[in-house]
């Protein structure tokens, strides 16, 4: 045994030691919950909805003579031990979440899927927001909060999510993350020629299934942090109330399964999640400092989740979620005054200004609500939807430092309220041909509120500027969004699978707009662990709203505000989108019972995508907002690789992905580019006109992007209160380590973005042990993560190129300590 190694387990020994003084004995006691943290549930036989509700049978007396007694099986000498109310709502709810997936297909997709354990396994656990976990999928890369966070496949934005089949409707961009992955039951990362029923956002489909393992009256706290002021505690709790079904006997091979009672209400589950975060890195640090100045976060995340049976094929959820999230700007030291393009040279009497002391600040609001409605009779599967949303963004500035630095300070608010419905809707006509369809429709009201301090001028030279004065330019609008699809699984053979389908959409927003989208795909599996999959699609993408809303630049004429150029509206994205792959799985060293066995997953697929009014966006002031604008023409093109291997407590991924994405010909919301100034990088030519001639890379391409990981568990399971504290002896159970890393070429910048930053690597470490303290059979976890480990300093941007304002750099090093508690 190495040093480390009983370093390591005394390590852990002594803090199981210094959390059991705490005690437990107030704690409630029950079952232990499994490694995973999956309920624990008995043997339960539940019949498929369509089943239960077929054509009404004669009804028959009780049998008094079982199957196994027909067969010559003596019968069970002891009763079995009942099933509770509880754990018949949740079998059957397990059913109903499978027919549930009869509603959906991605057949001709590539879905890259975590489940909850792998996320609570890796470095940061659920303490990472859902886009630093999709970092580790194929083809994302990274980006600041401000641009992003992500991109899927170097496409921007364009990214649509999911919460148990229902698409949460568009909102306002901003820095923070409106998800925790604490109810994460599973989440998919859906690409390719996606099928007729995804439509509007689709780069990527990013499918969210909630948890289901807090049925049972438990949960957990905990609480987090560490380096940079980072504290999160958080709370987890789950359950059943108000059933008034009896106990059942479990059913048994061999035996006639005990009918179900239809006259009685099985009760409601539930749960919910609650997380508060504050750190001093709110946002990327534009500097390469350690510590950055003026970058206090506060957020508060909260999620529940209802569901009840109305009737034995009915059943309704209830989804809610909110976000809190405030945030300090952060301030780069050293800024020069007078340094726009029309300069201040004095502001309300000042003639100097100290950037360091900015004190600008943005607060981002999010509630979201879907009511569903599950039916699944008689070889129908149907879930009919409301949702809504609210966003709120608002930005505040500092007037005397933002106007004399930027020659504009601009107070900026944007709102956003959707509500709409969804129905979808899944018939299996036969065994070779499952028909879907379904529609969508939203209405979205939308707020654009600008004021902006700036100073009077004629030759804008900063000698001549008058006092300053405020300028308003606020936008409302009301829209809407209509889709409506049909589309057919047919099986051809056991092997071979076409999946076709049609659909519409129609836009109504600044500007009108509809498109016919026909999706066709194929999937081939020649063996068993072999599959081909192969696509094409016609999207149909119309810009997000808030984005899109009119600039009246005409009221900045002759003020250290104005800009040179055409505003011409945002128009939706139409793109032609090809897809093929393959998959490839092997299975090696089983044991004896041909079950346990280690799996290796290899995988390629490539894209290509040609696009017209290709939709992108930016940061083009001072104000951390996106605006949106078109290129006319667009392609995007690459190809990934993915491999994941299992054995036993052992896991690994990796991931690469080869891409580009080049656009020429801006054609909305022209203003946005330089028309003024020639470049000598650009030959001569301003930068609208060189983009205008040429196809340049966006500024959110990266060639080349790879994220890795991997998880190892000694023993396989939760350390006893005796292996913790070493009443045994030294022993590593319920120890997980694990690592992950993502590789990034580096994002372009330069004029027109005819540059890249410097490529980058960042490694994340995490160990954890899981135990049980003395006399409580519920598991507590302590975890110790490092962020960067090599404390590598890089840049994700560096303040140049198209929309993008500000430098923003990589985490530092950080050291994070986390204790959690099922309760």
């Amino acid at each position: 045994m190495s040093a480390f190694t009983k370093s390591l387990w005394v390590a852990s020994g002594a803090a199981s030691l210094l959390l059991a003084s705490f005690g437990s004995a107030a704690l409630s006691q029950t079952a232990e919950p499994s490694s995973s943290g999956a309920t624990k549930l008995p043997d339960i036989v539940v019949d498929a909805p369509k089943q239960a509700a077929a054509r009404p049978k004669p009804k028959l007396k009780p049998r008094t003579t079982t199957v196994a007694a027909r067969n010559g099986v003596s019968p069970p000498t002891s009763a079995p031990k009942l099933v509770s109310p509880a754990e018949q709502l949740a079998a059957k709810g397990s059913v109903f979440d499978q027919a549930r997936g009869n509603l959906y297909t991605t057949a001709g997709t590539t879905s890259a899927t975590i489940s909850h354990d792998t996320i609570q396994d890796l470095p940061g656990g659920t303490n990472q927001s859902v886009e630093q976990v999709l970092l580790q999928a194929p083809g994302v890369s990274q980006d600041s909060a401000a641009s992003g966070s992500l991109h899927i496949r170097n496409d921007h934005a364009n990214l649509q999510y999911r919460i148990n089949g229902v698409p949460l409707p568009d909102g306002v961009t901003g820095f923070g993350s409106i998800f925790d992955t604490s109810f994460v039951g599973s989440m998919s990362l859906v690409t390719g020629a996606l099928p007729a029923e995804f439509g509007l956002r689709t780069t990527g489909l990013v499918d969210i299934t909630t948890r289901t393992d807090l049925f049972n009256n438990s949960g957990s706290v905990g609480v987090y942090g560490g380096s940079h002021g980072t504290i999160t505690p958080t709370i987890e709790y789950g359950g059943t109330f108000g059933g008034n079904c009896p106990a059942t006997a479990p059913a048994t091979p061999g035996y006639v399964k005990a009918p179900a009672s239809n006259n009685c209400f099985a009760g409601v589950q539930y749960y919910f999640t609650g997380r508060y975060l504050q750190n001093t890195v709110g946002i990327e640090n534009p500097t390469p400092a350690y510590n950055a100045i003026h970058d206090l976060t506060q957020q508060e995340r909260g999620f529940a989740f209802m569901s009840a049976f109305i009737d034995p094929t009915t059943r309704i959820s209830l989804i809610s979620g909110t976000a809190v999230n405030n945030f300090q700007i952060p301030n780069v030291p050293g800024q020069p005054i007078g340094q726009s393009g029309t300069p201040v040279t004095s502001a309300f009497g000042a003639t100097s200004f100290n950037s360091a002391l900015l004190n600008e600040n943005q607060t981002e609001t999010t509630q979201f609500n879907v009511l569903s409605v599950q039916k699944s009779y008689d070889g129908f599967d149907g879930q009919l939807s409301y949702f809504t949303r609210y966003n709120k963004l608002q930005f505040t500035p500092d007037p005397v430092g933002d106007l004399l630095i930027n020659g504009i300070a601009s107070n900026i608010s944007r709102t956003s309220l959707t509500n709409g419905i969804q129905g979808d809707g899944s018939y299996q006509l036969n065994p070779a041909h499952t028909v879907r369809a379904g529609f969508s429709v939203s209405s979205e009201q939308a707020f654009v509120g600008n004021t902006s301090l700036v100073e009077p001028c004629t030759a804008c030279d900063g000698s001549d500027n008058g006092n300053p004065v405020g300028i308003t330019d606020n936008v409302s609008k009301t829209a809407m969004l209509m889709g409506v699809y049909v589309q057919d699984e047919w099986k051809v053979t056991n092997q071979f699978t076409i999946n076709a389908g049609l659909r519409f959409d129609q836009m109504e927003q600044f500007i009108s707009a509809n498109q016919f989208s026909p999706r066709l795909s194929f999937t081939y599996k020649p063996f068993e662990n072999t599959t081909f999959h192969a696509g094409y699609a016609r999207y149909f993408t119309p810009p997000e709203l808030v984005e899109a809303a009119p600039a009246n630049i005409a009221l900045f004429n002759n003020t250290t505000g104005a800009v040179t150029g055409q505003s011409d509206p945002v128009l939706p994205e139409r793109s032609h989108y090809f897809d093929a792959g393959f998959d490839q799985k092997f299975k090696f060293g089983c044991a004896s019972d041909g079950k346990t066995c280690s799996n290796l997953d290899l995988g390629v697929d490539a894209y290509y995508k040609i696009a017209t009014d290709l939709i992108d966006n930016g940061l083009f002031g001072q104000a951390l907002v996106l605006s949106a604008f078109n290129y006319a023409k667009g392609y995007n093109e690459g190809i990934e690789f993915h491999a994941k291997y299992n054995s036993g407590n052992f896991q690994a991924y990796g991931n690469v992905a080869v891409a580009q994405q080049r656009a020429t010909d801006p054609v909305s919301n022209q203003y946005l580019f330089d028309s003024t100034t020639p470049l000598a990088t650009l030959g001569g030519l301003t930068e609208l006109a060189y983009v205008q001639s040429h196809f340049v890379y966006t500024d959110h391409n990266q060639f080349i992007t790879a994220s890795a990981g991997a998880i190892y568990q000694f023993c396989g399971r939760t350390a006893t209160a005796a292996e913790a504290f070493g009443d045994n002896g030294l022993s590593p159970c319920g120890i997980k380590l694990s690592a992950d890393m993502i590789y990034g070429s580096g994002l372009r910048d330069g004029d027109a973005n005819i540059g890249t930053v410097p490529a980058y690597t960042q490694v994340n470490v995490g160990i954890k042990r899981e135990f049980l303290l003395p006399n409580d059979p519920k598991p507590m976890t302590v975890r110790f993560d490092v962020v960067n480990l090599f404390d590598n300093v890089y840049e994700i941007r560096d303040g140049s190129g198209i929309g993008v304002f500000a430098p923003q750099f990589g985490p530092r090093r950080g050291f994070f300590l986390g204790l959690s508690k099922k309760i």
